[in-house]
């Protein structure tokens, strides 16, 4: 189990996806939210996927795309972290990514394979880490931020985007 991380290993920003996943072992909860999307996913029929709640909001697709995009860069940034890099890497700005990704042409069947293959190799990278490398903090939008924070940070991202779609979307 990855150890829960202190409130000095990450920006407040994150405060509220870390606290989702207190006293939980982040390698369930990241499975388990693999299920949760994957199940919501194949509930919805294209029609729902390629709805938004509101107008200029992001459909569902693009919802589960800045998952994706997201995980990946706190992947990219856990493994910079773990492997000792003192670079303060930049941040990104998701609603330039959204009208780029072409989320809405995608068929979803292969949305969720990449989704789930992404999911796999974020718990993957998890565990290759050591406890040394979980404690380690890099610098990201200028903001100290741990490797273990990163593991509650993506989980509890996702966790927030699944919320959402279930209190707007359906």
């Amino acid at each position: 189990m990855i150890p829960f991380p202190n409130t000095d290993e990450y920006n407040p920003y994150f405060e509220p996806y870390i606290q989702k996943f207190k006293g939980e072992d982040i390698y369930v909860a990241l499975a388990n939210g693999a299920k949760e999307v994957t199940d919501l996913v194949n509930s919805l029929t294209d029609a729902q996927l390629k709805s938004a709640y509101a107008e200029g909001k992001w459909t569902i697709k693009e919802v589960l795309q800045h998952i994706m995009d997201t995980e990946r860069i706190f992947c990219n940034r856990a493994l910079r972290f773990a492997r000792n890099d003192k670079t303060d890497l930049p941040g990104f700005e998701q609603d330039d990514y959204v009208p780029f990704s072409g989320a809405n042409e995608r068929n979803s069947d292969a949305m969720l394979r990449e989704y789930n293959a992404i999911r796999q190799g974020t718990i993957t990278l998890f565990q290759s880490f050591s406890d040394e490398m979980l404690a380690r903090v890099g610098m990201a939008s200028g903001n100290k931020m741990t490797v273990r924070a990163l593991a509650y940070i993506a989980a509890g991202h996702e966790k927030h985007h699944v919320n959402v779609i279930n209190e707007r979307y359906l």
